[in-house]
Formats: C-alpha cells, structure tokens, sequence
C-alpha cells in the first residue's frame, strides 16, 4: 500500500523543543507551522522537519501520534530523532 498519512517531529530552531504530529502532506504542514502555527507552535519557530513516518491508513498515523505524545518523554523523542539518522 502507498503511504498517504505521516506522524512527523518537528523542532523548534530558537528553543530545541519538539512537537508530534501527523498529516497527509509533509512540505504543506512544516509550511503551515512556520508561516502560522498553532497554540503549541506559534511563537516558537521557526521549525524544522526532524523525523517522519509514513503510514498507509490516517488512524494509523493518528494512533502513532497519541503512542508518542501519551509517553511525555522528551528524552525518547530525542532518541528516535537521533536513531533515524
């Protein structure tokens, strides 16, 4: 099956911070963070691609994401990051 659905960290360029998330277009959702971003997002970019899944089905890349985010782990995001290269 073609991958249609991305889990992706991002991290901030200013502060280091990192955010999990998923869409189905990579270049347009990085774009939509640094031009206008969210409430975790705004005023914290510029942000940068640092990691990505890609998954076949969205509830997929939407269970990946809770997994992620439910672990409260920025040490194991950091390590997945740094694992991918």
């Amino acid at each position: 099956m073609a991958t249609k659905h991305y889990l992706y960290i991002l991290q901030s360029l200013t502060s280091q911070r990192l955010y999990v998330g998923q869409t189905q277009d990579l270049a347009a959702r990085v774009e939509y963070h640094n031009r206008y971003g969210n409430r975790a997002t705004r005023h914290r970019g510029p942000w940068k691609l640092v990691y990505w899944e890609g998954f076949a089905r969205r509830g997929e890349a939407l269970q990946r994401e809770r997994d992620l985010k439910r672990k409260k782990s920025h040490q194991y995001l950091q390590w997945l990051v740094r694992a991918s290269r």
